[in-house]
């Protein structure tokens, strides 16, 4: 039985079981003033969290649990009481016990207790933003056994709190996030690129004069002139007459490489004003015009004048044609940035993660448990989807998909979970300090384009994907800004064909497979993939077969397996042909990557043996 992926991930990301307050209905919500006396106590703990000490009277324990009892009798039916009567507590209490429910009602009334006391505590008496559920230090049923109405009682509660930033100070600076050093890898300015934008400039400027009499058009003149297009037929004569759209008079057409449909440049070639061509010519397979795209065509063309093309040189006088207060080198300065600023585009996020890196080394932050656990759980949730897609049977990963595993997998990740928390933090206050903000055009384009990709039927949730949008242009913006006042080194390198590593590779793909075939006649067991999957998710969430998962962690995570079990299998019969065509994707992705290993181990053999061949040829000739 296959498992669909919203049930996957329902499975992998089951929540950690945490305290939920026992919530009065809205019309018998006690009166917080009368409730907490004395001020609380609050404790800071590592890693963002607080210990929180309620102190609560004993006229707020009674009324909770005057309450509790009030509440139970009218749901409960009890012999010799009518229905909605009050019950004497002492009666709840033993019918409760009956029923295995020992303290029920006092563990109501401290629950509804919590429920009332703790948000005004953390937010209105400390001014702190919890996260997460607070939890009861010792919980509800052991404290239920000194719980005496009428008397006070301390709660204690232990809560995850949203963390301040501590920036570090650093010598001359006033701002720690500014002079950011570090160093990233890019290709060298690509010279190319800027002679071609250097040539279309020059383009714009063109010096155009008159060709002498009896002059025969060449590359790099211009002419005018009339022309009329038909379809070609079969046999190469002229047959229905072009749209007006690809015909025309006093068209100007420069003789150039690559600037028309193929054959009209080369047919002009050494015609004089004057001169009537007939001109074949091929309409390109890519045209907007499906009618015409790929289709050979005639062209009557007559030329009625020509000139001769002369392309300025980068001059002074040239560059303050292009922009008043430009020269030469300016221009040439100008145009060098901004064509190296497009291709750096490419290098953007290894130029980020260097900020990064930096940037979380100025600040201080706690970032709290309840943060890092729910960041795994995605991240996990998401690689037993990953497998799944990837082949691995539903049985296989359900066996993954254990307390045991997710500890191991969280203690992986936990580091780079924090870097990443510290670095998204301090980038959301840097573009509040510096006022960043991300125009609302850039939204709206961005959001639009999105809403092209949805496919029909898709759910779209505008809101959320305009937030997410707004929210990763602003963070862009403001690792520009950091960029603009880093100090960093870029190493260029050019980019190099590794024929060592080509071969490498293709001899472990080859021992693999041995190790493959002599272990099973078949694939490698679904069991060690899947393991292997588990232990394979290294820094940043990538997959690395090199990373492995530290032995002996301890601990236990209260996943609720059991209940998102049930889940899948009232998901996985409606969803069974689904995930079959994803299961087959996921086998031609397989085949595919295997198509290219094989590939790879040829063509390496292949130059090896050539390599072998030229030097023994070389050897026999010396």
């Amino acid at each position: 039985m296959r498992i669909s992926r919203i049930a996957l991930v329902l499975l992998a990301a089951s929540n950690v079981s945490s305290f939920t307050p026992f919530t009065l209905p809205p019309r018998a919500v006690l009166h917080r003033l009368s409730m907490a006396e004395e001020p609380s106590v609050l404790k800071q703990l590592p890693e963002s969290a607080v210990e929180l000490t309620l102190k609560v009277p004993g006229t707020a324990t009674s009324a909770a649990y005057d309450k509790a009892c009030t509440e139970l009798s009218k749901q409960i039916s009890i012999p010799g009481f009518r229905k909605g009567a009050k019950i004497p507590p002492q009666v709840l209490e033993q019918n409760m016990a009956a029923k295995g429910g020992r303290n029920a009602l006092k563990v109501e009334a401290i629950n509804s207790l919590l429920a009332q006391l703790i948000d005004p505590a953390i937010k209105d008496e400390h001014k702190l933003e919890p996260i997460g559920q607070p939890s009861l230090v010792t919980p509800a049923d052991v404290l239920a056994d000194d719980f005496v109405p009428g008397e006070p009682i301390d709660l204690i509660v232990k809560c995850d709190v949203w963390p301040d930033i501590q920036w570090a100070s650093v010598e001359d600076k006033e701002k720690s996030y500014l002079g950011l050093k570090g160093k990233y890898k890019r290709q060298p300015y690509d010279q190319s690129k800027f002679d071609k934008a250097m040539n279309d400039l020059r383009e714009r400027y063109v010096i155009l004069e008159p060709s002498p009499e009896g002059h025969a058009v060449e590359m790099g003149d211009a002419c005018r002139v009339d022309m009329t297009g038909y379809l070609a037929n079969d046999d190469g004569s002229k047959g229905e007459a072009l749209p007006n759209a690809a015909s025309g008079e006093n068209v100007e057409v420069v003789l150039g490489t690559g600037l028309y449909m193929e054959g009209l440049v080369e047919g002009l070639v050494g015609a004089k004003v004057g001169d009537s061509r007939t001109v074949n010519v091929s309409f390109p397979k890519n045209l907007r015009d499906k009618m015409l795209a790929g289709k050979q065509a005639i062209f009557d063309v007559t030329v009625l004048e020509s000139s001769k093309r002369t392309l300025p040189e980068v001059t002074d006088e040239f560059a303050a044609k292009v922009r008043e207060g430009l020269n030469a080198q300016s221009l040439k300065d100008e145009l060098q940035k901004a064509v190296d600023a497009e291709d750096a585009k490419q290098y953007t996020p290894a130029r980020n993660a260097v900020l990064g890196k930096s940037l979380s080394e100025v600040l201080s932050v706690d970032v709290p448990d309840t943060l890092v656990t729910n960041q795994a759980r995605e991240k996990f949730a998401m690689m037993m989807t990953d497998m799944r897609d990837n082949g691995v049977d539903d049985e296989e990963i359900k066996k993954q998909i254990s307390p045991e595993n997710f500890l191991k997998y969280k203690d992986i990740v936990k580091e780079d979970i924090i870097k990443d928390f510290k670095v998204s933090m301090a980038v959301d206050e840097i573009a509040r300090l510096e006022g960043i903000d991300v125009p609302d055009y850039q939204v709206e384009e961005q959001v639009a384009n999105i809403k092209k990709d949805v496919q029909e039927g898709e759910e779209f949730d505008e809101k959320m994907v305009r937030s997410k949008v707004e929210t990763t242009l602003q963070r862009q913006l403001v690792f520009d800004f950091l960029a603009e006042n880093a100090d960093l080194e870029v190493e260029f390198e050019e980019e190099q064909f590794d024929e060592q590593l080509l071969q490498n590779l293709a001899e472990e793909s080859l021992e693999r497979e041995k190790e493959w075939a002599s272990d099973s006649p078949a694939a490698p067991s679904e069991s060690s993939t899947a393991l292997n999957a588990v232990r394979s998710r290294s820094k940043n969430g990538s997959r690395s077969a090199l990373s492995a998962v530290p032995e002996g962690i301890e601990g236990e995570v209260d996943v609720v397996v059991d209940e998102a079990q049930a889940r899948i299998a009232a998901m996985a019969a409606k969803t069974k042909a689904a995930a079959e065509a994803a299961a087959a994707n996921a086998n031609a992705k397989a085949n595919a990557k295997k198509g290219e290993r094989d590939a790879a181990k040829v063509k390496a053999e292949a130059e090896g043996k050539a390599k072998a061949e030229a030097a023994e040829a070389e050897s026999k000739a010396a």
